[in-house]
């Protein structure tokens, strides 16, 4: 039997290049996305790497996410790795904060947890498996420039989240670790800026990281696809920074 794997948020970005990673390696691959074009587009470019299977879904709407969780065992019966990789991002100051800004944040921890104890449940009938969060440098420090108190908010959670499932799942031989990238050129950026001018604003923030440039969703996916693997089979509950040493320091 294949390994399997499902990626939460794969259709762009560092989910989609941790995909392609995976499915290179011959690992059966599900995205969960919005049934948007960029998961039917993700689907027909994926299927020439191996096999992916893609799934239309609201995270907000927790009726689809149990019904999804609760036939999981049937769908993905040899789950052997989980990346949460769906997110938001719109900085705005703290006190205009609205009350749907924040929930848009937290909504996705909600979905994470509850399709992540689905899939553990699976991992641990398999006898374990590996889970990756994609958590942020926000999440352990504050940038002025972009104020994001309820995103960063929910970024610590996950981190936190993710050494709590490392000591509990441990016996049942699941690993839980995160990535906290910096500057990444990924379409989240698009709930404030153009999306054909992503990359060109992005490039203001290179000299933000000590080592020069931003980051790509390869720097990204390659750390995931370590993490996932038996390479890392000695790592749980850890928080690995992969921002160009900005948690090192500044230029």
């Amino acid at each position: 039997m294949k390994k399997q794997a499902l990626i939460i948020g794969g259709t762009t970005g560092m989910g989609r290049a941790t995909a392609e990673r995976l499915l290179k390696e011959g690992i059966e691959v599900t995205i969960i996305g919005r049934a948007d074009k960029n998961l039917a587009k993700a689907e027909v470019e994926l299927t020439a790497l191996g096999s992916v299977k893609t799934v239309g879904m609201d995270l907000f709407n927790l009726t689809a996410v149990h019904e999804f969780s609760n036939n999981l065992k049937e769908t993905l019966p040899n789950l052997k790795y989980l990346v949460n990789a769906a997110g938001y991002f719109n900085p705005k100051p703290f006190l205009e904060h609205t009350e749907q800004d924040y929930d848009i944040y937290h909504n996705f921890n909600k979905a994470f947890f509850f399709i992540t104890q689905a899939v553990s449940n699976v991992m641990k009938q398999n006898g374990g498996g590996s889970i990756v969060n994609i958590g942020s440098m926000w999440g352990k420090q504050s940038i002025k420039a972009t104020p994001s108190s309820a995103y960063s908010m929910a970024k610590a959670g996950l981190h936190a989240f993710t050494q709590h499932l490392a000591m509990e799942l441990a016996e049942y031989n699941i690993r839980v670790n995160a990535v906290s990238p910096a500057v990444v050129v990924t379409p989240i950026y698009g709930s404030f800026i153009e999306e054909d001018k992503i990359e060109e604003t992005l490039q203001g923030f290179n000299d933000f990281h000590p080592i020069g440039r931003v980051g790509r969703p390869e720097d990204i996916a390659k750390t995931i696809t370590f993490l996932l693997s038996d390479e890392s089979s000695w790592v749980t509950g850890a928080i690995w920074d992969i921002d160009g040493g900005v948690m090192a320091g500044r230029n």
